[in-house]
């Protein structure tokens, strides 16, 4: 399986959502697909469809109009980002089974750490005792996926209360560090990432 892994570190959303842009439309039918890794600073996303009623007070915190699916999300330090720039039709991959490869995936790097999940019907994401604990957002453009998952390890949550996340009222949020200490949001990342390949690989 020939995905190169990206490590961008702390990075500003605007930026790394131009730059898949530009991947997306730039890339052919030999360009290797790339997994990206990545921490934004403070910032909430709203999908594509998404209804501004959902962000109740942006508190300073910058609003991004961006073109993946779903409704608006936080993103923050201490949250695992993993963007997923994918020719889907190469693999021999649908939109829907991507989806679930990769809650499947995040679901398997929880159990390593004791954490078990469980999806809820018609509400894309990783939830632990109903707290979403990881929110998922893709766009599919000509058979090429970008955008992809963040997983709340150690984070501010406070920020989440200025919206309905995910377009949910009252949706509570959970992370990593609520159920074990001391994991990095690079672990979570790096362990990530290999989960995707075996499954990808088993397909």
């Amino acid at each position: 399986m020939n995905i190169t892994k990206k490590k961008l570190g702390l990075k500003d959303y605007s930026l790394v959502f131009k730059e898949m842009v530009n991947f997306t439309t730039n890339r052919d039918a030999h360009t290797k697909d790339e997994v990206w890794l990545v921490e934004h600073p403070s910032v909430f996303t709203q999908g594509k469809h998404g209804k501004p009623e959902h962000l109740i007070n942006a508190h300073n915190i910058p609003v991004i109009q961006t073109d993946r699916g779903g409704q608006i999300t936080y993103h923050g330090p201490g949250q695992a980002v993993i963007y997923f720039l994918l020719d889907i039709k190469r693999l021999g991959l649908g939109a829907k089974k991507l989806v679930s490869l990769i809650e499947q995936a995040c679901s398997n790097v929880l159990k390593i750490y004791n954490i078990d999940t469980h999806l809820i019907d018609g509400a894309h994401g990783i939830y632990v005792k109903n707290k979403k604990i990881a929110s998922l957002g893709l766009r599919v453009k000509q058979g090429k996926t970008y955008h992809g998952i963040a997983i709340n390890v150690n984070m501010d949550l406070n920020p989440f209360s200025f919206i309905n996340p995910c377009g949910y009222s009252g949706l509570e949020m959970c992370q990593v560090s609520d159920f074990k200490d001391n994991i990095s949001i690079q672990k979570i990342q790096d362990e990530y990432f290999e989960e995707l390949i075996k499954l990808l690989k088993s397909i």
